[in-house]
């Protein structure tokens, strides 16, 4: 990742810019709402279970959040914005109101053009009403991201997801009335064998809501939420690797006769409606973010915030930004990531300056069916994407051995 150079000061873990010569203002936004009605077996984000979301109090500190940050950034014009996303948690937790409210709030030190803006929010089928979808629409939001994760009663139970089988058809429903033509749905593969969830089934009721892109989860025992615990324990076992691979590849089969183009290892979109916002993530460009937990990357300082609710707030009550840790990336790992990020999407990697062990790499890699080489650029097919981590070292590696 390349831009202009910042000398920083660190100050109680933040860093002051103190060069003039400044890193270019990010085009993208995240905002991370940390509340959910109950957290789910798998979750390991920054999110808290409440009943009720504190709506203002979260309100304000994204507001404050956006006004300490704009002043140690030394932004004296407010962003021009490309995206907007609004993450969770749950979102459509906060009510109505809620996202008007938050445009209102960022208008000083955030613009975007509603004609051209990707504004998403995430919702969970059980919290997204009719009267919720208008609200966001006429507030500007113009893309949803639904939490389906799966249509089978008995796995939705075990995940501890609040929304039965029928819950996302009446999100989606109430989206297109609202006037939405952008929504995604995202489903989790590799559940416990015993569940029975039957993966293809899922992809044809996912498929029959017509949604205009998809994201794929592999399920994993993150060591922090209660899954990681019920594994550790021998409590429950996931999908083996083979099973984890058919069903990854089986999606791609699916979805991508179905018209959708796959074009990063676990998103697919109808043509023209790859998500804009995770782009900027996987294109290395720069990107703000607000909330508990929220990562940033003002390159080269990548920087994340206090997970906790309460954490997060009180730091802004005190007038000081909630960072939890910072650091820079440096040049190996810069090479890394541009080997990693090229590799992830259809893009591809770009083999013009490639070593010679890379090229040979490439080749052996082609023949093996994880990849093709078109055009002097490098793309990982679908059983190369199962190997991403492996093979970006790899490839990373023999570019450092000449």
């Amino acid at each position: 990742m390349v831009g202009n150079p910042e000398i920083e000061a660190q100050v109680g873990g933040v860093g002051v810019v103190e060069s003039h010569e400044r890193a270019a203002a990010p085009r993208a936004l995240y905002v991370h709402v940390p509340f959910c009605s109950r957290r789910c077996l798998y979750c390991d984000f920054a999110v808290q279970a409440t009943r009720v979301a504190p709506t203002g109090e979260w309100l304000d500190a994204v507001e404050t959040e956006m006004r300490l940050l704009a002043a140690e950034r030394g932004w004296s014009e407010p962003l021009a914005l490309d995206t907007l996303y609004v993450g969770g948690g749950t979102p459509s937790l906060l009510g109505p109101g809620a996202m008007a409210e938050l445009a209102e709030r960022l208008r000083p030190y955030a613009t975007w053009d509603p004609a051209a803006v990707e504004w998403t929010c995430e919702a969970n089928p059980e919290t997204f009403s009719p009267e919720l979808a208008a609200d966001w629409r006429a507030a500007g939001v113009n893309r949803i991201s639904l939490g389906a994760q799966t249509f089978h009663a008995p796995a939705l139970r075990w995940m501890g997801r609040l929304h039965g089988p029928e819950g996302p058809a009446r999100a989606m429903l109430a989206a297109r009335a609202a006037g939405f033509d952008n929504v995604s749905v995202d489903l989790i593969f590799g559940f416990p064998e015993r569940l029975e969830r039957d993966w293809a089934t899922d992809l044809e009721r996912a498929l029959e809501l017509e949604p205009e892109h998809v994201s794929l989860y592999g399920l994993t025992a993150e060591a922090g939420a209660p899954l990681g615990r019920w594994v550790r324990e021998g409590r429950e076992t996931l999908a083996d690797e083979d099973r984890y691979a058919d069903e990854y590849l089986l999606a791609h089969e699916r979805l991508t006769a179905a018209g959708f183009v796959h074009y990063e290892v676990s998103n697919f979109g109808l043509p023209g409606r790859a998500s804009r916002h995770n782009s900027v993530y996987w294109t290395g460009a720069p990107y703000a973010a607000l909330g508990p937990g929220a990562h940033a990357l003002y390159t080269p300082l990548r920087r994340w915030n206090l997970r906790g609710w309460s954490a997060y707030r009180d730091a802004l009550l005190e007038g000081r930004l909630p960072v939890e840790d910072e650091e820079r990336v440096d040049a190996d790992e810069a090479a890394l990531e541009r080997v990693w990020l090229g590799l992830r999407t259809s893009a591809g990697y770009p083999l013009a300056d490639a070593t010679g062990a890379q090229r040979a790499l490439a080749a052996e890699w082609a023949r093996q069916g994880r990849a093709r080489v078109r055009d002097g650029v490098l793309h990982l097919t679908a059983e190369g994407w199962l190997l991403l981590d492996r093979l970006a070292v790899e490839l990373a590696s023999a570019g450092d051995a000449g």
